[in-house]
């Protein structure tokens, strides 16, 4: 089958990629030249795993890249758009650029089209691109739109991809459906399972994956129903954790005992600093106002998202609770992404809490193992970067963990406590045992539980913070 993705994001290039690895003959498409000379080149833009791999197995064969969208859309059987929906001021799905793909294919289409709309965007969109499709001179029988929502982890997207839980169509014809079912084929009937060359399954993967079909409508809210509710689980727990603080309570004991009801489950029951990224925040807002706009008032994601924000306000108490005053403190950051494994600092709360460092009149030194030069296109040089961990921990008065990287979670306890100036850690990950810290020589404290004091001075280099 022959696919044009349009979009080279970390939505569109992971799917042309896995596209071509289910052994279609796919073409990404983007009108950033820049990128596409890039991706022409050999190089990836973004960080996940897996996916240099692939971009390196089947460019040149069955993958290329292309800024020309009206040649793509000609050759191709399936366009699939994946372009972003930012939010607006409103909280409301942007879809100026999920519009304009739409009139650039139907001015270009020759021969029947299937549009597989991946992009998360509010319910009945659908039904505006076909309505776009007919005004901009493209014939009802030569087109069907689909609604085929990705469930993408950063970090896991390729996995996610190659390994779903489930697989979401929302097919309004029988010939767009059977398209859908052909294209996807290899993970529905299990064969590509079979090959030798596989990306390997993630632990506790089921193969071959679920395919649900369902209308457009039901398709387009699954996708902002799942990540409400997954933003949900996080800012539950989250209010839990303070909750927890305020009675004495240890939130990784309730976590255990909450995620161990197999109704409940133990995913995303993390408590920390909030989520970020470029799905939950943009998602949680755009289901709300398309909430609102048919006349409910989704009160409950209302309260998802303020206890999310308030997150970063109770952990700069924190910082200042560690520290007394913030003024002229040299503070270490560990994380820059929203989350381990990927390099998007959309969203981050490390780079919020970071700016409200700055405003406070901190000096910062940072780390992250893959999204320094993301981060830096953002802060640029009113932070320092440095190379490693370590690095980053020379001479700080406290140590910051912002973003969950496994590395940060086996760091030399002895060796960070000598490189500080006060031996402060604020952990707004819960990366660590509070017991391990105290045994170290460090003052903890994180996120839901007591903060921890070492049984000993605080600072062997007989300092006092100020």
């Amino acid at each position: 089958m022959r696919i044009a993705v349009i979009g080279s994001g970390y939505v569109g290039l992971v799917a042309a990629a896995c596209f071509a690895e289910l052994g279609h003959t796919v073409v990404c498409v983007d009108n950033d030249v820049d990128k596409i000379t890039a991706l022409n080149a050999g190089k990836s833009l973004i960080h996940e795993d897996y996916l240099q791999e692939l971009l390196q197995r089947h460019r040149g064969h069955r993958l290329s890249f292309s800024a020309s969208l009206t040649d793509s859309v000609k050759d191709s059987l399936v366009i699939v758009i994946a372009v972003g929906t930012p939010p607006a001021a409103s909280g409301e799905a942007d879809l100026s650029y999920v519009e304009s793909v739409t009139r650039e294919i139907a001015r270009s289409a020759q021969g029947y089209k299937v549009i597989v709309e991946k992009s998360t965007v509010p319910v009945y969109t659908n039904a505006w691109i076909q309505r776009s499709m007919v005004l901009n001179g493209c014939g009802k029988a030569d087109f069907d739109v689909v609604s085929n929502p990705e469930f993408l982890r950063e970090g896991t997207a390729v996995t996610d991809f190659l390994y779903p839980d489930r697989i979401v169509v929302g097919a309004n014809t029988e010939r767009a459906a059977q398209t859908l079912r052909e294209m996807y084929g290899p993970l529905i009937d299990g064969s590509y399972y079979q090959q030798e060359s596989v990306v390997p399954a993630p632990d506790g993967a089921k193969t071959p994956a679920l395919y649900i079909e369902t209308s457009a409508q039901s398709a387009e809210l699954i996708k902002h129903a799942s990540n409400a509710f997954l933003a949900m689980k996080i800012s539950f727990i989250n209010a839990m954790a303070n909750i927890c603080e305020a009675v004495g309570a240890d939130i990784e004991d309730v976590c255990k005992g909450l995620g161990s009801d197999t109704r409940i489950g133990p995913r995303f029951l993390r408590a920390g600093i909030g989520y970020g990224g470029s799905c939950f925040p943009k998602d949680v807002a755009a289901f709300r106002a398309v909430a609102k706009e048919y006349g409910y008032q989704f009160g409950l994601l209302d309260e998802v998202h303020r206890i999310n924000q308030e997150q970063r306000v109770r952990f700069m108490k924190k910082v200042r609770t560690a520290l007394w005053t913030l003024k002229k403190k040299r503070l270490a950051v560990l994380g820059l992404a929203f989350k381990d494994g990927t390099d998007d600092v959309r969203e981050s709360p490390a780079l919020e809490i970071i700016e409200s460092l700055l405003e406070e009149g901190c000096q910062i030194t940072a780390y992250d193992p893959a999204a320094m030069d993301r981060a830096r296109g953002l802060l640029g040089e009113t932070i320092s970067y440095a190379p490693d961990a370590y690095a980053a921990a020379r001479g700080a008065d406290a140590l910051l963990i912002l973003t969950e990287w496994k590395e940060f979670a086996s760091l030399d306890l002895p060796r960070l406590k000598a490189l500080l100036n006060y031996p402060i850690v604020l952990d707004g990950r819960n990366l660590y045992r509070r017991e391990d810290m105290a045994s170290a020589g460090l003052h903890y404290y994180s996120v839901g539980r007591e903060a921890s004091e070492a049984p000993h001075p605080l600072s062997s280099k007989s300092k006092s913070v100020g």
